[in-house]
């Protein structure tokens, strides 16, 4: 590269640097602003990847383009993001403007045109660049409470030209301003391995830390053996509001030397659905790396890097340093002291209960009655027989461990019982692989799992119908996995007969589902309980206003939900716009003249039911 292009690029690239730094911020710029919700905020199944501000819990707040660019996305839906805008800047970098009430008049007529001449009532379109151009400070929107927003607000973000998200506050916004550190509810240790444990047990353990003098402290010393990991349970908050807030950095210190770090400054939407091994039940950080994590925000990189160890006798004071974007700092410290795996732990007896079996990832953990023919367990796996002792006994308890990754065993003979582990197959992370009985096919794909799984499956009939139980609900998936369950005989309507989740408290969601003849296959991103139901009711249209301005319905459905909607008048297909969480639809003129002649609306659920509403407007 010749000098004078040299120098053109570095002016280029800091000329461009100046412009990032000097984005408008999209609300009320030059004004004191609060948040609803901040960049790393943990969600039920993903990293929040942009910021919240808050609109003064009305809609209607203008939304302003931070830099030049044009519009390149924009999507009209009744979930998620709701209204949406997508502008690409010159510096290459993007930003993103959701739950909007409505786009700015020119945005919202080129968006209309393109639904009423696709007929579709939400659209995604990607426009040319020469069709939508906007100015920094341009009105783009205004602020409202569409898709599965919970309450008036911008959602914000910026993205990189990789379009990961990036946290907005990297670029200097002055309009929010916050001196409150964070908060820490719990802190966990878990064993990280079979051979691990936390006093003297193979447990999970959670302690509540005190807050004393500016610092957190757990002030019992916590035995350790073997690789060990710190969770944390913390939140966030901020100047001026009540709602709770992500922690973005979390550094795990020995003395003065770094072990761990988490920093979540940007999001790989491609690896956000790992948010779900990063955690613990959607709330504990993990402080070590999980197996198959790659997430690009751990220092340092690695299976298991962040683990504590410390020798018999070793004492180690480790400190937790909480951090938010702000440079606010909240300290938690620990005494941790290595011992020896105990074998015995109590003198007493135990009560009397029956045998317990769980599964965590790769260990299968056995807890069992004292028994007067022995203590060895036979384990078998594979036509092999082995004998293992327990790991330790509590109070004459017995705990076995075994790590299934050596073999899936068949059967476990205790002395007292013989039982049978439920797990069936290890299904490998990151491989296209099927697996299938003959009650059962599962097939999953590269990107199906977040971590090796050791599956188990139960199907059984309930009332005459199969039911598929498959792992638990909280273990989690990355993607689709397809589900074909054989032989189902059912006998009910298969045209209005659907797969449904069903939750713990007797609800149910749709899933779907294809027939086969006597089989039916569906696609399920979840773990759980899987029933067979049959919604032959179509969904309720209640009209609120029907005349030559508008029309406006209500319309619920008591099973499957909403799948779709399409109205007419006098034969002309009308756009119709809908609210899920207040059950609303309402329409949206094309032109000005007013409606005339005969109106049909056919709305049906997710079983196929159809309701039909008509009237006749003079």
């Amino acid at each position: 590269m010749k000098l004078n292009s040299i120098v053109l690029f570095l002016l280029l690239n800091f000329s461009l640097g100046l412009q990032a730094q000097n984005y408008l911020f999209p609300v009320k710029p030059g004004q004191r602003n609060l948040l609803s919700g901040n960049f790393s905020e943990i969600r039920p199944n993903h990293f929040h990847s942009g910021i919240d501000v808050k609109i003064g819990g009305v809609d209607g707040e203008p939304i302003l383009a931070i830099a030049d660019g044009y519009v390149y996305r924009m999507k009209v839906s009744s979930m998620g993001y709701g209204n949406v805008l997508y502008i690409k800047h010159h510096d290459g970098q993007s930003s993103v403007y959701a739950h909007l009430r409505n786009f700015s008049p020119k945005i919202m007529d080129f968006m209309r045109k393109e639904m009423y001449f696709a007929q579709k009532n939400e659209l995604e379109i990607f426009p040319d660049p020469d069709f939508l151009p906007v100015k920094r400070g341009e009105v783009i929107g205004n602020g409202g409470n569409t898709g599965s927003s919970g309450g008036p607000h911008l959602h914000f973000e910026i993205r990189d030209s990789l379009d990961r998200a990036i946290d907005p506050f990297k670029y200097n916004f002055k309009e929010v301003v916050d001196h409150t550190p964070p908060v820490v509810h719990k802190v966990a240790f878990r064993p990280l391995d079979y051979e691990s444990r936390v006093n003297g047990k193979y447990q999970r353990i959670e302690y509540t830390p005190v807050l004393e003098g500016g610092r957190y402290i757990v002030a019992d010393l916590v035995k350790i053996t073997g690789r060990v990991g710190i969770e944390v349970y913390a939140i966030d908050k901020m100047d001026m509001v009540s709602n709770v807030f992500g922690v973005p950095v979390y550094e795990l210190m020995e003395g003065d030397k770094p072990i761990f770090r988490i920093n979540v400054d940007h999001i790989d939407f491609n690896k956000g659905r790992f948010l779900l091994t990063h955690t613990h039940q959607n709330r504990f950080i993990r402080l070590y790396q999980h197996p198959n994590n790659p997430m690009e925000i751990y220092e340092p990189f690695g299976s298991g890097a962040g683990a504590i160890t410390a020798t018999k006798g070793e004492r180690k004071k480790l400190q937790v340093n909480l951090k938010d974007y702000f440079g606010n700092l909240r300290p938690l410290t620990f005494l941790v002291e290595g011992e020896e795996a105990p074998v015995r732990i109590g003198n007493g007896n135990a009560p009397s209960k029956p045998t317990q079996i769980s599964y965590q990832r790769e260990v299968l953990m056995v807890e069992s009655d004292r028994s007067d023919w022995g203590t060895l367990a036979r384990v078998f796996v594979n036509g092999l027989e082995m004998e293992i002792p327990p790991a330790y006994m509590v109070d004459g308890r017995r705990t076995y461990l075994w790590d299934m990754s050596f073999g899936i065993p068949d059967s476990v003979d205790l002395c007292t019982e013989v039982i049978k582990p439920k797990v069936q197959a290890k299904i490998p992370f990151g491989e296209e692989i099927a697996y299938a009985d003959k009650d059962v096919e599962l097939k999953f794909g590269t990107n199906t799992l977040l971590d090796d799984l050791y599956l188990r499956k139960e199907v059984k009939r309930v009332n005459g119908k199969p039911v598929i139980s498959i792992n638990s609900p909280a273990e989690y998936l990355q993607s689709n996995m397809e589900v074909l369950l054989r032989n189902t005989n059912y006998e009910g309507n298969k045209a209005r007969s659907h797969v449904y989740l069903q939750y713990g408290n007797g609800g149910k969601s749709f899933v779907g589902g294809e027939w086969i003849g006597s089989d039916i296959r569906f696609k399920t991103r979840n773990f759980g309980t899987f029933v067979l139901d049959e919604d032959q009711n179509p969904p309720s249209i209640t009209p609120i206003r029907v005349n030559a301005n508008e029309l406006r319905f209500t319309i619920k459905d008591d099973k499957s939900g909403i799948k779709e909607f399409e109205a007419w008048v006098d034969g002309k297909w009308i756009l119709m716009r809908y609210e899920h969480k207040q059950q609303v639809i309402w329409s949206e003129k094309e032109d000005n003249k007013p409606f005339k002649g005969e109106v049909i609306l056919k709305v049906r659920d997710m079983a196929g039911n159809e309701a039909r509403y008509t009237s006749k407007l003079n």
